[in-house]
Order: C-alpha cells, then sequence, then structure tokens
C-alpha cells in the first residue's frame, strides 16, 4: 500500500474512533422495518416512483452519450483513481451509479412518509447503496492495476485475509495489525507506577520528568469503553507527557474491564472507587485539592463527582477539563433515529442478560453507522489490493475495546432517555442529588468541529449547565484529533470566546480564531490554576500507597 493510501486511512481512523452512540445499538427488526417502509413505498405512491424511474431513465440516457455531468463529492476518495475519470468505460459505470444513488434518495425525501421514516429510510438506503459501490468489486481499477503488478498475487492475498477475518474477526474486515503493538512495550510507555488500586480502577503516578511541579495535581479519567492509553500512544502526541513537560504532578485512572461478574456496577460504583482515587492523590501530593480531567464517558463520570462533592460542601477539585464530552443528551445523531422506548429497553435487557455490553459488539454498530470510513475502506485494502491491515496505533487502540457492566450500561441508557442533569436533583448517585449549579469550579471544555459522536453543539450546551467559570474551546477536528492534537500541528486551529449566548453558532460566529494546538491554551489555563512550583518529588506514592507495578499497570492487560 502506498504512503498515500496508508495516510488516507490513518486520517479516516482518527475521524472514526468509537464513542458512546453504539451503546443504544440498532435492532435487526427496526432495519429491516425500515427497509419494508421504504419497498412499500413503490406501491403506495406509483406516480412518484414512476416520475423517478423517468428521470432516471433520462439521467442513464445522458451517461450512455457522455453528457451527463455527474461526479463524485470532492471529499469522496473512494474515487481518486484518474481511470474513474478518464477511461470512458469507468467513467460510464461510476455516473450509472451516482444517478441510481441520488435517485433513490430523492425517491424517498420526496415521499410523504414522516419525517423520522424518511431519515430512516435515507439510512437503509445508504447502506445498500455503498455496500454495492463499485469501488467494492474487482472490478475496482487499483485492484486491477494491483493484480497485473503483482501477477495476481493481490488475490491470492485477500483471500488469505478475507479467510482470516472469517475466522478470527466475525467477518468483518480488520482494519489493524493489532501484531504490531504492545502495551507497555511501544504504547504507554511513560514512566510511572501503580500507586492504588481498587477493584474497579488501578491509580497511575507518573514520574515527573521537570525539575520543579505544581503543587496541585492533575488526575485524568478515561472514557469506560477504552483503555487509558490514548492519553499515551507514541510520544510525540502524548497528552501525558505533554503534561509532564508542562510541570504537572500526573496522575491516571485505568478502568478494569468487566466481566458479567461485575454485572451489577454502576455509576455510583464508578464514583465510590474515583472517590478513593481522589483521596489517594491528596494524600501522596500533600494537597488539599486537585485538577480533574475527564473524557467522553469519562467526563460523565468526572461530572457526577463534582456534583456529588457539591452535594456534600467537600471542595476537593479545584477546575474539571471536559473533552468531547456530552451531557446534555439532546442529540440529533444517525444513531437516535432508531431511538425509543422499546428500543431503549431491549438494549438495557440484552446486557442485563449478558451481564455486561462488549465494547466489540458497539465498535460493530458504529462501523455500519459511517460504512465507508469504518467496513468497506478495509474491505478494499485487505482483500482486493491484498494490503495488509494498516499499523496504526489510534487504530489499536481503538480495536482494543473493553466491556460494559450491565448496570452502568443501564445508568447510561437512562441519562439518554431522561436528560437529568439538565435539571437540578434528577440525577442521584452515592445518595446524593445533583445539581451541576452548584459546582462552582472553573470549567475547560474542548470539542470537535467535525466530531460527529459528540457534536459540539451539545457540547458547547453542556459546558454551560455547571455554575463556574467557563471556558469554552472549538477545535477544528474530529472525536479523536481533539484529544490527540499535539503543537506543531500544521493543520491545529481553535476558537475561544468572551461572551456565553444562547446558541451555539452566535457563539462560534463571534469566536476568536487560534493557529496551533489548543494544548498550548489549556497548558496556560491550567497552569494558573495548578498552585505555586515545588520542588518535584524524588520518589513516587508514600507510606500508606506504596509503589506497585510499573504503569501501564495489570488492569489495561485484561481482556
Amino acid at each position: 500500500m502506498s504512503n498515500k493510501n496508508n495516510d488516507e486511512l490513518q486520517r479516516q481512523a482518527s475521524a472514526n474512533t468509537l464513542g458512546l452512540n453504539p451503546i443504544i445499538g440498532i435492532r435487526r427488526k427496526d432495519l429491516l422495518s425500515s427497509a419494508r417502509t421504504v419497498l412499500r413505498q413503490a406501491v403506495r405512491q406509483p406516480l412518484l416512483s414512476a416520475k423517478h424511474a423517468a428521470h432516471f431513465g433520462m439521467e442513464l440516457k445522458n451517461v450512455l452519450l457522455g453528457k451527463s455531468s455527474l461526479q463524485p463529492a470532492g471529499d469522496d476518495r473512494r474515487f481518486s483513481d484518474p481511470a474513474w475519470a478518464h477511461n470512458p468505460l469507468y467513467r460510464r459505470y461510476l455516473q450509472t451509479y451516482l444517478a441510481w444513488r441520488k435517485e433513490l434518495h430523492d425517491w424517498i425525501g420526496n415521499s410523504d412518509l414522516p419525517p423520522q421514516d424518511i431519515s430512516r429510510g435515507q439510512f437503509v438506503i445508504n447502506l445498500m447503496t455503498e455496500a454495492l459501490a463499485p469501488t467494492n468489486t474487482l472490478s475496482n481499477p487499483a485492484a486491477v492495476k494491483r493484480f497485473f503488478e503483482t501477477g495476481g498475487k493481490s488475490l491470492l492475498d485477500g483471500l488469505s485475509n478475507l479467510a482470516k477475518d472469517l475466522v478470527n474477526n466475525g467477518g468483518m474486515p480488520s482494519q489493524v495489525n493489532m501484531d504490531a503493538f504492545e502495551v507497555g512495550k511501544n504504547l504507554g510507555t511513560s514512566e510511572g507506577s501503580v500507586v492504588f488500586r481498587n477493584d474497579v480502577l488501578e491509580l497511575i503516578q507518573y514520574r515527573p520528568i521537570t525539575e520543579q511541579v505544581h503543587s496541585r495535581p492533575l488526575l485524568v479519567v478515561p472514557p469506560q469503553i477504552n483503555k487509558f492509553y490514548v492519553f499515551d500512544l507514541s510520544p510525540e502526541k502524548s497528552l501525558t507527557r505533554f503534561c509532564l513537560r508542562s510541570s504537572q504532578q500526573t496522575f491516571m485512572i485505568s478502568w478494569r474491564n468487566p466481566t458479567k461478574a461485575q454485572r451489577e456496577w454502576g455509576l455510583s460504583t464508578y464514583i465510590d472507587a474515583l472517590k478513593e482515587a481522589v483521596d489517594a492523590v491528596l494524600a501522596i501530593t500533600g494537597s488539599k485539592d486537585l485538577n480533574i480531567l475527564g473524557a467522553c464517558s469519562g467526563g460523565i463520570t468526572c461530572t457526577a463527582l463534582v456534583g456529588h462533592y457539591a452535594a456534600l460542601g467537600e471542595n476537593k477539585v479545584n477546575a474539571l477539563t471536559l473533552l468531547v464530552s456530552v451531557l446534555d443528551t439532546t442529540i440529533d445523531t444517525e444513531v437516535a433515529l432508531f431511538v425509543d422506548e422499546q428500543t431503549l429497553e431491549a438494549a438495557k435487557r440484552h446486557s442485563y442478560q449478558a451481564g455486561v455490553l462488549e465494547g466489540s459488539d458497539m465498535a460493530k454498530v458504529f462501523a455500519w453507522m459511517r460504512p465507508n470510513d469504518l467496513i468497506w475502506n478495509y474491505w478494499v485494502n485487505n482483500y482486493l489490493l491484498g494490503n495488509e491491515p494498516p499499523v496504526f496505533d489510534i487504530l489499536f487502540w481503538n480495536n482494543d475495546t473493553t466491556r460494559l457492566p450491565a448496570a452502568f450500561h443501564g445508568d447510561l441508557i437512562e441519562m439518554f432517555k431522561s436528560n437529568p442533569l439538565t435539571r437540578a436533583n434528577a440525577l442521584e448517585v452515592c445518595g446524593t442529588a445533583i445539581d451541576l449549579k452548584q459546582v462552582q469550579c472553573d470549567i475547560y471544555s474542548v470539542a470537535g468541529t467535525n466530531d460527529h459522536i459528540t457534536p459540539w453543539p451539545s457540547c458547547y450546551r453542556s459546558a454551560h449547565l455547571f455554575g463556574g467559570k467557563i471556558e469554552f474551546v472549538l477545535s477544528n477536528s474530529g472525536h479523536i484529533q481533539s484529544i490527540l492534537n499535539p503543537p506543531g500541528n500544521p493543520k491545529a486551529r481553535f476558537m475561544t470566546g468572551v461572551d456565553r449566548p444562547g446558541d451555539p453558532l452566535a457563539w462560534q460566529e463571534n469566536a476568536v480564531k487560534h493557529v496551533d494546538s489548543w494544548w498550548l491554551h489549556w497548558q496556560a489555563w491550567l497552569s494558573e490554576r495548578a498552585g505555586e512550583l515545588k520542588k518535584a518529588p524524588t520518589r513516587l506514592g508514600n507510606r500508606t500507597y506504596t509503589v506497585g507495578e510499573s504503569a501501564p499497570g495489570t488492569y489495561v492487560h485484561e481482556r
């Protein structure tokens, strides 16, 4: 595979990573029901169907005569091979496909179905048309060239890759060479040790790399559905190392990978475990409070924690950073198309019966939400071109999924359903009702303009649920790139704003644009809230919280 193609797969991997959307899932019966609705429209509105069939026929005539102006969207890189534009047969093949796809979408879009059924129909049509794209067949010009360049070996290699995936990957195209990485060897290599462990988490303290450190420590809380080393991939994009270079006393939560034996772990279980970790950090550093960072579902957990502390009148959290975290769940995403009372209850029932929600199942659901980026690209690369799956650390991490215990999965579904954090005292954790307006600590919230998992307007509304001072930052990136965005990235841009209008778009219109990564902006913000500098400790832990296994610990290796 060329470096160009490899870079493209990496770009798509960065933009399409596992998020919380698939916790609800899509039932097969709902997809089939939507498909039947689409088919019935041909009978229910015969005149409309005939009109669009005639329109397709006219466009097909233009295609055959070479008069069609249809061309793929500018960001559709599937048809980047010159043959699609310059070879008359390939061009007509492509334009026939584009005409067919467009007419199907226009047909269902112009029907008299309710808006939700139209959206569901568009989704089902998209699944079908993208699966039948001409790039997914052996006639793909890139595959044909590859076949002759390798003397047919690419076809044999592709069949071998397909056989491996049928046996080892549930028939899904592998997104990454999982043998190329090992956590603790070439991922998650920042120096540190486990200084506390309970049944739910391990607490890792990293060894300072500066002579002085800020007196107030930083605790990083990753999502429960992925492993913590997303914050510590390669050295050049490790947020952990950036924090250490910024003189932050850095601690990391590594969640345990639950089994069905932990099916009763709920949000309160995670809060209780996190409270123990907070007490350990404070005891080790001698600080009366700390700063905390939470990402995605880890941000939800941190929010519940600070709300719980506020209800108790405890001031253990000085400042809270939220990365791509949606607390106001009134979001409009493709996964919500199939969400109703029955779907929510079925999702809860399924996980309670199994004891856990498998991260691999969520990954499959999300893959089918974005099939071009997460399925068909790898179908072409692995099977038609006969290439090995890419070697890419983000993809390895994204495929190194964990499970969610049934009770916690149920809590997340209830939060999606009732949106309790937007109302005072609507959510209760650890015996206390949560009112985010009572949380007075400073908030730094980061979202991505291209994030389809946690849309930035929802992150904006979520940040304004708190009672403290808010710094909202909008990065020009997607879900994972909003986190892995180190200084020096030539494409990095972000926005900040002083005013806090209720409308996110109004905020964006008046926001100030900045060049480079938001990491530097956050570094300055955090340093102002991290206390005075003092001599860096020479030892990790203390007499009560003694040094255990070296980082990355033991829980991260659990399967």
